[in-house]
């Protein structure tokens, strides 16, 4: 709870809560617990864009690109497209069973943040893997979702990517806008 204290006090949620979700049907459909931190940012801030740079991906959003089931198909589709026509797998994947499942993604970029959910794990013992999209670059980060976010936007980070956020974008105060905010009324 202290990391999620620290996010919601660097860049405050929407005033009104975001829906509920049914985690236990949310869980059933993708076939897997999730990890408690991200449970947490999502009854927090729901669907969004962090710093006009990092989108969240909730279970059932009104919007298709910020569904975690329809992203969860479409990059399950894409990466089994890109490792049989012999693209190679992040060292974390060659595990019998290890799987990545995405939670969110890089505003125009194709980029994805992934959790690597390897066999006798835990959900919270997942880490995040960071794939740049449009490329083979894999960058592994050993920590949850929430803790990244936070060391992304607070510029601590260990990473090749988002440096452009804090020299380009160079944001003075962290902001956190809906999906609904940035995209409009949806058509879903």
């Amino acid at each position: 709870m202290i990391v999620l204290d620290a996010l919601v006090r660097l860049c405050p949620p929407p005033v009104e809560p975001p829906p509920s979700v049914d985690w236990a049907q949310t869980e059933r459909a993708l076939g897997t617990a999730l990890p408690a931190d991200y449970k947490q940012l999502v009854e927090t801030f729901g669907d969004g864009i962090f710093d006009d740079t990092i989108w969240l991906l909730v279970p059932d959003s009104a919007y298709s690109d910020c569904d975690l089931h329809a992203q969860t198909t479409e990059r399950d589709e894409i990466l089994a497209d890109l490792w049989e026509m012999g693209e190679d797998k992040p060292a974390g994947l060659l595990e019998a069973e290890a799987r990545v499942l995405p939670w969110a993604f890089e505003e125009g970029t194709g980029a994805f943040l992934y959790w690597l959910a390897r066999p006798g794990q835990q959900p919270d013992e997942w880490t995040v893997l960071y794939n740049e999209g449009r490329g083979p670059l894999w960058e592994h980060h050993a920590m949850g979702c929430l803790a990244f976010l936070l060391a992304v936007l607070t510029g601590t980070a260990e990473t090749e990517y988002f440096g452009y956020l804090h020299e380009v974008l160079k944001p003075t105060e962290h902001r956190f806008a809906t999906a609904a905010q940035t995209l409009g009324t949806s058509r879903r």
